[in-house]
């Protein structure tokens, strides 16, 4: 491994101790400030949409200034965001911070651009669920802090143990050295990415994936809290568990080809929803938890496709359609598992199961029927 892929590692270890003890506890907090289901669900649809945003811009600069300056400033305003979430003391300020936050999710594109360009001979595959797999390292043990935090000191107090940690991961991913952008070869490059039919139709399917395995997650912990009676250092320690579930996912699924990792992710995910509603008690809930990392994996071997599917030089501009693509998912299925919600809780997991089985049926066909074989066969 090399030395700036270390530094990323490590950074995102941090930074995932830091995310980890608030992002979970983020729908309760908004209850608390007074929130009912539909608007929680509302909000988290609009951090979605903050999420959603800044990815093509995002993709398309790293093409051509480089990603180092764009990974510098996401992490930056992140810092930033969450001292503004931490001093927040009304809902409709914790809102705002919460959406700068979200908006700092434009670091994906150009981090996995960067993460293709210092991978040496690592499969793409590899390299972006391995890397995943070090911020959810950090990550299984936030939670745990933040439900005892939490517990003991109030939610604000979450947000500030995340703020101070982030100034240590800021000043790790400072480090980073700057990588060469690829150079073009055609001025057509960008009509020759919106015009490749497998990629677009790929994306496609990849957005009913997200879909279907993110619907039964949102209000999952009021789920938890409010139909179950969950402690907030119950919840804590499940979401520490789905963190080493998707260290494992990573690790396991990473190394399989794309196209069956990719599908085992959504198999995993359909598994944790019928946990949590057929199931009681903590050790299903433990089990559940620990299959929902297949999410992250499935969106990071998806992520992965895209590499054998586009010119070099647009990489970072076809990451940043596809996160785009992806993260849409975001922005619509909160209101609707609010909406769900609202209705009967209990509804939410058998039709993200059924969603997940279509997705599974038309994923899998054209992947493996449609699609040429994957090109990334870079040696470990």
């Amino acid at each position: 491994m090399s030395r700036d892929l270390i530094l990323v590692a490590c950074s995102l270890l941090v930074w995932g101790l830091g995310e980890g003890a608030f992002f979970s506890f983020q729908p309760l907090y908004l209850q608390q400030l007074g929130a009912d289901p539909i608007q929680i669900g509302a909000i988290l649809g609009g951090y979605g949409l903050a999420q959603t945003l800044a990815h093509i811009p995002a993709g398309y600069l790293s093409d051509r200034i480089g990603q180092r300056p764009l990974m510098w400033a996401a992490w930056i305003f992140g810092l930033l965001a969450t001292w503004f979430m931490a001093l927040a003391t009304t809902l409709p300020t914790f809102i705002v911070g919460m959406f700068l936050y979200g908006a700092t999710s434009f670091v994906v594109s150009p981090m996995n651009s960067y993460l293709t360009a210092i991978r040496g001979r690592l499969r793409v595959g590899r390299v972006l669920t391995m890397v995943s797999a070090s911020y959810n390292i950090g990550a299984i043990l936030g939670p745990l802090l933040g439900g005892w935090i939490g517990e003991r000191y109030g939610f604000r107090t979450i947000f500030l143990f995340a703020a101070i940690i982030f100034v240590i991961s800021t000043a790790l991913i400072l480090l980073i050295r700057p990588q060469p952008t690829e150079t073009r070869t055609s001025p057509q490059l960008n009509e020759k990415l919106l015009g490749n039919r497998h990629y677009l139709q790929f994306m496609s399917l990849v957005f009913v994936a997200m879909f279907a395995m993110y619907l039964a997650q949102p209000l999952a912990p009021n789920y938890l809290q409010n139909q179950r009676d969950l402690s907030l250092v119950a919840i804590g320690q499940l979401y520490s568990i789905s963190s080493l579930g998707i260290v494992l996912s990573n690790l396991i699924l990473g190394n399989l080809e794309h196209r069956l990792g990719y599908l085992l992710g959504q198999v995993a995910v359909a598994i944790f929803a019928m946990l949590l509603w057929r199931q009681s008690g903590m050790f299903w809930y433990s089990l559940a938890y620990l299959f929902v990392g297949g999410y992250r994996t499935a969106r990071s071997l998806a992520m992965a496709q895209v590499q054998t599917l586009v010119p070099p030089a647009k990489l970072g501009l076809a990451y940043g359609l596809s996160e785009t693509i992806s993260s849409s998912a975001n922005i619509l299925v909160p209101f609707v598992a609010g909406y769900l919600y609202a209705i009967n809780p209990d509804i939410i997991f058998p039709i993200s199961i059924g969603l997940i089985i279509i997705s599974l049926l038309a994923n899998g066909y054209y992947l493996f029927y449609r699609l040429p074989t994957p090109k990334d066969i870079i040696p470990v």
